[in-house]
């Protein structure tokens, strides 16, 4: 098959033939772009009353081992007929000669993602926000719950010393790219090394929960439409994302988490507290050592944002928010050492 122009996303006259061969929809085809970034790519199909979406990786990939679509699409198919939200995946194309890259398509789903300025009622209504941290523990709550080996998933991660390797697989990230003194994230590495936690049942890990990565629908109270953007998924220990969760979660009138980029206002919101317990509740999960996930989570955030900064501080990017990660990562580091006891 004819390779897609390397100037193009799409190649639009290929992907409508590729639909085609899998019956899906007639017609003239129209593809808007709703993310185009670093991370992976995602258009809004539409071809006569038929409506999806395409993912697939941006023209340069940040690591030969990200973007990686079948393993996105896998973990998709993995979670057909459980209780977790999510798109249901539609069809996968391996074959880069199509538009120039793996993708796969899948179901639109209606919603929206919670971000200022949040939508009616949520923007005045107070007491209709309270639902979305609930709502998500729910979904973190029916993931963990998955029988993944039942679902499809034998293979698809490495639970064995899942968090031994946590902090060394972040370090040698850093390592690579780390240009300046970044107080606090040794000291950090150390404690978190020292106090690994005993790992309870494995489960599918989502790798990046948050409001950003989920579709709310469009009425009061919140409810939880889809989890969305699964590529950094595994087979782990559930309460990495519970922790990534509850880092990134923070009261009104407390110091912004990194989350407060695209959500400032959290008022009327629940508490992390609140959210640990619910989720202690559906799961019966021990969250003894949770602030050691916290930490965790922080420490993985600082390491990851620090390669962003450093391409800006090398001038290998202008991008303004790389240059803000760099006061960013600062804080995440500072922050993962305040919550470490004593």
């Amino acid at each position: 098959m004819k390779l897609a122009p390397t100037s193009d996303l799409l190649d639009l006259e290929w992907l409508a033939l590729w639909l085609d061969d899998r019956g899906l929809g007639k017609g003239p085809l129209v593809a808007e772009p709703i993310t185009v970034g670093a991370s992976n790519l995602i258009f809004d199909l539409r071809r006569g009353d038929e409506h999806w979406v395409l993912r697939r990786p941006p023209r340069v990939p940040v690591s030969p081992t990200a973007h990686d679509m079948v393993r996105e699409f896998r973990v998709l198919r993995a979670l057909e007929g459980t209780a977790v939200p999510h798109p249901k995946p539609l069809a996968l194309c391996e074959d880069e000669d199509v538009i120039g890259a793996r993708f796969f398509v899948m179901e639109f789903v209606a919603g929206f993602v919670p971000r200022d300025p949040l939508p009616s009622p949520f923007d005045a209504d107070l007491s209709a926000r309270r639902g979305f941290g609930f709502e998500l523990v729910d979904g973190l709550a029916a993931l963990a719950g998955v029988d993944w080996e039942a679902h499809g998933l034998s293979g698809f991660g490495r639970p064995e010393g899942y968090l031994d390797r946590q902090v060394d697989r972040w370090l040698g990230q850093l390592s690579k790219y780390r240009t300046r003194e970044i107080p606090h994230i040794d000291d950090v590495a150390v404690w978190l090394r020292g106090n690994v936690p005993p790992m309870g049942e494995p489960a599918i890990i989502h790798g990046d929960f948050q409001l950003i990565n989920t579709l709310f629908e469009h009425r009061a109270p919140a409810r939880l439409a889809a989890i969305v953007d699964w590529e950094q998924s595994t087979i782990g220990d559930p309460l990495v994302d519970l922790g990534w969760l509850l880092a990134g979660w923070h009261h009104a009138g407390e110091e912004p988490s990194f989350s407060a980029a695209y959500l400032a206002d959290r008022h009327g919101f629940a508490t992390r507290d609140e959210l640990a317990e619910r989720y202690a509740h559906l799961t019966r999960r021990d969250l003894t050592h949770l602030d050691w996930y916290r930490v965790l989570a922080l420490f993985k955030l600082a390491c990851v944002l620090e390669g962003h900064y450093a391409k800006f501080a090398r001038g290998e990017s202008d991008h303004p928010i790389h240059e803000r990660f760099g006061e960013l990562v600062l804080q995440l580091a500072r922050q993962a050492r305040e919550l470490i006891p004593g």
